[in-house]
């Protein structure tokens, strides 16, 4: 039996977007069957990460790339796997604090120039999280020289630039533009109410604040963000 075939069932259903029984399925495989470990490895993780089983995720990710990275003879098709690996690991290293391995791991992505956009978004966010704001919005800007039109790049940029209370009128025009390309993005519609906040618009701040509330529902920052409101203006 091929490699393909042994595989094929799971791959189906993760392209499907039926995460848990692609899991199920390459979990149940025997031992003895012909699939490769490596890629049962990539496919379990993808897994894991896309039902938000992070700790999961990191234990099968780390070994594709492990394993693979020092290897010359790759194919082009495991290449872009490892890279892509890293780029999932790199933003579940962020999302749990890890900000030195995550930088690390993006910083090797971005060397191959694989999704120059997503990953100058991913380190910009990474040196925001780690107070670096000038270095953010450097790495913003250079994600918008790459694509000019990119939503996350656009909002990214336009938060950081509304948290330090800064060129609230450009920060204004890229929140914009990004609900322009994603009307229904909770995270930009709660860029868009900071904004107006940093304004002195209460009004116009607390209607985005809501409608960011009925898309993202409960939300650690977002709450933040109105109760911060509800201060002022009380």
């Amino acid at each position: 039996m091929s490699e393909k075939s042994v595989l094929a069932e799971g791959i189906s259903l993760y392209e499907k977007g039926n995460y848990t029984a692609a899991l199920t399925f390459f979990l149940s495989l025997p031992e003895e069957s012909e699939a490769d470990i490596i890629d049962m490895a990539y496919y379990i993780g993808l897994c894991y990460a896309k039902l938000e089983r992070f700790d999961d995720a990191m234990i099968y990710l780390e070994q594709v790339v492990t394993t693979d990275e020092n290897n010359s003879k790759l194919t082009q098709k495991q290449e872009e796997r490892i890279l892509q690996c890293r780029y999932i690991l790199a933003i579940i290293y962020c999302m749990g604090g890890r900000k030195k391995l995550a930088d690390f791991e993006l910083t090797k992505v971005l060397e191959t120039g694989y999704k120059k956009t997503q990953v100058f978004s991913s380190l910009a966010y990474v040196a925001w999280v780690s107070g670096n704001d000038d270095e953010s919005l450097d790495l913003y800007n250079n994600a918008l020289i790459e694509d000019e039109n990119n939503p996350n790049a656009l909002n990214g940029m336009a938060y950081v630039l509304a948290n330090r209370g800064e060129e609230l009128t450009k920060a204004l025009s890229m929140c914009k533009k990004a609900l322009d390309l994603s009307p229904e993005n909770g995270a930009y519609l709660d860029t868009m109410g900071l904004i107006y906040y940093k304004m002195g618009l209460y009004k116009d701040s607390l209607d985005f604040y809501k409608k960011s509330l009925k898309v993202l529902g409960k939300n650690e920052i977002l709450e933040e963000h109105m109760k911060e409101l509800e201060r002022t203006i009380e």
